[in-house]
């Protein structure tokens, strides 16, 4: 038995499932609940929290379980490891019950207050709707990075909503039908959500500084990402590289035409000059270590690949109220 049987019950209709993954979130996670019970109960007549702890390091595994036990609305779920917040959200995708899924972050920068603009942007002619925030909470360099991957982002999925993605997300469930059989070390579920669909769109939402703790996205982790999008979903470096040999095979060619026009304009001495020499082998060299890295990186993503390791594994889950039950390995 695999993990998305273990906890993934058939769809119940006209509800909402909420996913949050949870790293070192023990000082926000409990406000976070607090707060989103009232708004999710006047939102739809049934709704469920699935709260995914991703191997943290300090009390949040124990807290989520105590908040499973206390609330039956409350699903706690402990990975074996750390895999990142993708793989945790996709975790709590697959364990969902009810036919709308939300994902927020844990640390109370998504105000649950705003949430009925999500709820309520997801007609029926749509399939996601991402909460953009009205202003970016976050510093310069954090921005920029952010930046960066929604460019990449755009690119991997095709779509123009991309630049206004975000961890804030409502959509249909049954979109997980398109990616239940994807296993990997590399999750993007941007990504995978336009296997599903192209019926996109955003609203502006508040986001509220962080005031609880600190983030665990570095710009490191940020950049990190992106390239994983890149190399993960898309060909688009390989293109690149394919340009840069194309660009520089015209480039190689334009100097044997000088070199060739000097040799005859200065009857049939060579055209001196080592500096120019030494500058174009290294230009060339450099080229080419460049597209042996590009596709080194997707020699390494087909090697990961082919190992079929699995995007997560689960520790315990406690589903709410009841007491915690292992999950069995696969």
């Amino acid at each position: 038995m695999n993990d998305a049987t273990l906890l993934a019950p058939a769809p119940l209709p006209r509800g909402i499932s909420v996913v949050i993954p949870c790293y070192h979130s023990e000082g926000s996670i409990g406000l976070v609940v607090e707060q989103l019970r009232p708004v999710l109960a006047g939102l739809a007549p049934a709704y469920e929290i699935i709260l995914v702890d991703d191997a943290s390091r300090d009390q949040t595994g124990r807290i989520i379980a105590a908040l499973a036990r206390t609330y039956v609305e409350v699903t706690a779920i402990s990975l074996m490891r750390n895999y990142g917040q993708h793989a945790a959200i996709l975790c709590g995708i697959r364990a969902a019950r009810f036919d709308v899924l939300v994902t927020m972050d844990d640390d109370l920068q998504h105000p649950p207050e705003e949430l009925p603009k999500l709820i309520a942007a997801l007609t029926e002619d749509l399939d996601v709707v991402y909460g953009s925030p009205k202003r970016e909470p976050h510093g310069v360099m954090r921005g920029a990075a952010s930046r960066i991957t929604k460019w990449v982002l755009q690119g991997a999925m095709g779509a123009d909503t991309a630049g206004k993605a975000s961890a804030w997300r409502a959509f249909r469930t049954r979109l997980r039908d398109a990616f239940e059989q994807f296993r990997g070390s590399f999750v993007s579920i941007d990504v995978l959500l336009t296997w599903g669909t192209q019926q996109f769109t955003h609203v502006e939402v508040r986001h509220d500084p962080r005031t609880i703790g600190k983030s665990n996205y570095t710009l490191r982790k940020l950049v990190r990402h992106a390239i994983n999008m890149m190399t993960g979903f898309s060909t688009i470096p390989l293109q690149l590289a394919s340009w840069i040999g194309f660009a520089l095979t015209g480039l190689g060619l334009a100097l044997f035409g000088f070199v060739l026009i000097r040799y005859l304009a200065d009857g049939g001495q060579s055209a001196p000059g080592f500096p120019f020499l030494a500058c174009t082998i290294a230009v060339f060299s450099g080229a080419q270590l460049l597209c042996l890295g590009i596709i080194g990186e997707y020699l390494g993503r087909a090697h990961f690949r082919l190992l079929d390791r699995p995007a997560y594994q689960v520790r315990t889950a406690v589903r709410g109220g009841s007491a915690p039950d292992p999950a069995s390995p696969r």
